[in-house]
């Protein structure tokens, strides 16, 4: 008995001495790990900037099927956050600061242990340079549990290896697959729409569309407008060469309204139109394949576009709806002018323009689509702010 009372002595004492070993540790930690994404730098930092991306490749999530994870409203960006709860214990990291395809600074919460999380994203040879770092200052059983397990560069460093090689794989499938389908020559209805009209650097319309849609939407939330479809961007001018293009991002509404001078939001309408149409299904990095097919579809049917529109890409699927990109749909539409048969005697029937896929139905002569300027209604003073969040240049509208 008294050998049992001595064992238990020893063992209180070891643990005892342990304790106070690892609590007189230096706390404060630096853990840093590299690898590169072969997938372009745009993508990935879409990609890591989505809290609702991050169950697919942190490894915290991929190894345990019974974790908890709560998303708020707003998962991109700046502000946004979500927490965990799972068999290692529970956690939550917030969004402080975004500089758009370049690096992301996070706060993290594991366990009781913050520390302060920064992305960086380069161009590199084989696709893009991803760092992610974490500097901060363990709690007491967090000391042991890392004390027990390799040390805190072990634990965390494996958490990190493996996170980026989930991100790299997910990625090397979401981003990099993609198809785009020539539909043929179809025809478009008449659209009424509400849009803010400005121009913007070609990289920087995603980024765009993010911001002016939702204010769209709330604005007619608020007006008690209904909404008809899905968002869509017109572009007015394409220059690939100076990397610019004016845009209207757009909500197709149901009856044509009129807003007051004044408002940043303005309505215009789409008149009926024939055009060629291709459908991307994948990431946004591939839309200027469609609209290269789609341009490659009326040189080889000898189609004339039209010259006041350059385009428009309507948002059939986006990430507001699914979140993986192998399954977005944008559908690219180039209106197009009817060929026009010479003044006869006897008026031959129309000719018939070439249709290549049997949903192509234009036929007839049409009207080329235009931007209808908004009417102004001098007993409504609706008025919305201007929203100086979107990256664009001054308007030439």
């Amino acid at each position: 008995m008294r050998i049992l009372k001595y064992i238990f002595l020893l063992l209180l004492l070891s643990i005892v001495a342990l304790s106070i070993f690892i609590a007189t540790q230096k706390g404060n930690f630096t853990i840093e790990r590299s690898k590169i994404i072969n997938s372009p730098k745009s993508a990935v930092f879409s990609y890591v900037n989505d809290y609702r991306n991050w169950a697919d490749f942190g490894s915290w999530t991929t190894e345990d099927p019974e974790i908890k994870v709560l998303y708020p409203e707003v998962t991109v960006g700046k502000g946004a956050y979500y927490s965990w709860e799972g068999k290692e214990g529970t956690g939550e990291v917030r969004t402080l600061f975004v500089k758009e395809n370049d690096s992301i600074a996070q706060k993290m919460n594991y366990n009781g242990t913050s520390s302060s999380v920064s992305w960086s994203f380069k161009d590199t040879i084989g696709g893009t340079k991803v760092t992610w770092q974490s500097e901060g200052k363990m709690s007491f059983l967090f000391k042991v549990y890392t004390a027990l397990n390799g040390g805190v560069n072990e634990v965390i460093g494996k958490i990190y290896e493996k996170s980026l090689a989930n991100l790299d794989k997910a990625l090397d499938y979401e981003i990099n697959t993609f198809s785009a389908k020539v539909n043929g020559l179809v025809k478009k209805p008449q659209i009424f729409y509400l849009a803010q009209t400005f121009t913007s650097e070609l990289s920087k319309v995603n980024k765009n569309t993010k911001i002016v849609i939702p204010t769209i939407v709330a604005f007619c939330e608020k007006n008690d407008i209904s909404i008809s479809g899905k968002p869509f961007v017109i572009y007015h001018t394409y220059d690939l060469v100076k990397g610019l293009a004016k845009i209207s991002i757009s909500v197709p509404i149901k009856k044509e309204i009129f807003i007051s001078p004044g408002s940043d939001i303005v309505s215009g309408k789409l008149e009926a139109s024939e055009g060629v149409k291709t459908t991307v299904t994948g990431d946004y990095s591939h839309i200027k394949k469609g609209y290269e097919k789609t341009l490659e579809f009326l040189n080889k049917n000898q189609l004339t576009p039209d010259p006041l529109t350059s385009h428009i890409e309507i948002y059939s699927t986006d990430k507001t709806e699914i979140k993986n990109p192998s399954k977005w749909v944008t559908e690219i539409y180039i209106p197009v002018l009817s060929k026009i048969l010479p003044v006869k005697a006897a008026i031959p029937a129309p000719a018939k323009i070439p249709v290549t896929t049997t949903d192509a139905t234009a036929t007839s002569a049409i009207e080329p689509a235009k931007i209808k300027k908004p009417v102004v209604k001098v007993t409504e003073t609706k008025k919305l702010p201007t929203h100086k969040t979107a990256e664009e240049e001054p308007s030439e509208f």
